[in-house]
């Protein structure tokens, strides 16, 4: 595949997503106008089963090398993935096993098929398990390897600092995953790295081994993080229910989108949509000035971005439902059904055996909350049992977007 070389092209992949380079965007961009072919790596540890919005724009801008004709690598981190990236963790990450993330690695390849063309027979992505080297080092190896860093700058990471000053642990076995992570571009000989900004720390490790074992440079391509403009907390949350991940239906990737704060409309439209810049620009300019509604913005958001996973037909569809539900309160066209015995049951239990809840506690508090519907009417007496007959049906509603049909 021929290297394009247009300089118009190539400013503006080095521009949309993108946070910095080091160690100078302008020294990178020479590079990409040679004319010659790079190699440049994305390295991911597949620690959960799902990827979200957040994950995609790496994938995405990975394209855009791919589509220039330069040889990208998706790097699995299955071994990584075992010591555990103390990138902003309090503790510790818990480690997992070679079958735990076999598992996550299958579903995260099926999640990023639609960003990144891996059955390409021109210039196709390349994909490489860590495992394959960082398991064959010997002891040996890893001290020569470590003897490139010192103890400080390994402390130096922001959350090392931090447990240190509230005394919580730091396990040996994390200030080996910079070093590991380091080794992967070595191994690779890459010519740059992409990563997030929280990856920062780790690519620097990399470079520096390439520079001392190789004699080489390595670029750092750090792409922007969802954050809220007003904030600055991340957009893709697990813990706070923000979190939009690619594996779930169009319907529930429409609602979790048009959930998402006004003030995240323009970098949403950005990092996470195909559309051009210029058109997101005149996008920003007439939600501050007020000319627009942001509701109808964000459902065009919503439809472009479920149309990447789920395809144009199944995006309109999911704008319809989401009317539906919001606009016209109506209840959703298909709601999953749950058979229970017939019998009386506490309505935290109720909530609980539906999985509308993970645990009594947490059902307990969305009934105080009033987040909890029976039959279009608001529960907040946690104490109270329901009873199941036989032949009909109930409806809880958890929140806006989830529900539930209870069948006996």
């Amino acid at each position: 595949m021929k290297v394009n070389t247009d300089s118009k092209k190539i400013k503006e992949v080095l521009t949309r997503s993108i946070a910095y380079i080091l160690p100078t965007k302008e020294d990178f961009e020479r590079l990409l106008l040679s004319g010659k072919q790079k190699k440049i790596y994305l390295g991911v540890d597949p620690t959960g089963p799902a990827l979200h919005l957040g994950h995609a724009t790496n994938y995405m801008v990975l394209e855009r090398f791919r589509q220039l004709g330069h040889k990208v690598i998706i790097l699995i981190g299955d071994f990584t993935a075992r010591i555990g990236d103390p990138t902003d963790r309090s503790a510790a990450r818990i480690r997992l096993n070679r079958d735990q993330i076999e598992k996550n690695v299958k579903t995260w390849l099926t999640q990023i098929s639609p960003l990144i063309d891996l059955k390409n027979k021109e210039n196709p992505p390349e994909i490489v398990y860590n495992h394959d080297w960082l398991s064959k080092l010997t002891f040996e190896d890893v001290v020569d390897l470590a003897s490139n860093f010192t103890v400080q700058q390994m402390l130096e990471r922001d959350m090392f600092e931090k447990r240190i000053a509230e005394e919580k642990p730091i396990h040996l076995h994390e200030l080996f995953y910079p070093l590991m992570q380091g080794y992967d571009s070595v191994v690779l000989d890459v010519d740059a790295e992409l990563c997030g900004t929280d990856q920062t720390f780790n690519a620097l490790a990399g470079r520096t081994l390439l520079k001392r074992l190789k004699n080489k440079e390595k670029f750092i391509i750090t792409t922007t993080l969802l954050e809220n403009p007003k904030t600055k907390e991340k957009m893709m949350s697990k813990s706070k229910g923000t979190g939009v991940y690619l594996n779930e239906s169009a319907e529930n990737m429409f609602g979790g989108i048009m959930a998402q704060p006004d003030e995240n409309i323009p970098q949403l439209f950005t990092d996470c949509t195909y559309i051009p810049l210029d058109e997101i620009e005149k996008i920003k300019k007439q939600l501050e000035k007020g000319s627009v509604n942001p509701r109808d913005i964000k459902a065009d958001l919503a439809k472009e971005i479920v149309k990447i996973y789920h395809g144009e037909k199944t995006a309109q569809k999911a704008e319809k439902e989401f009317d539906r539900v919001f606009k016209e309160k109506e209840l959703p066209s298909e709601i999953d059904a749950v058979e229970l015995p017939e019998g009386e049951y506490n309505i935290l239990d109720l909530l609980v055996k539906t999985k509308m809840a993970p645990s009594k506690a947490e059902a307990k508090r969305l009934v105080l909350q009033g987040a909890i519907k029976i039959n279009g009417q608001v529960e907040k007496d946690w104490q109270k049992n329901m009873e199941t007959v036989k032949g009909q049906e109930t409806i809880i509603q958890s929140g806006k977007r989830k529900f539930i049909k209870i069948q006996s």
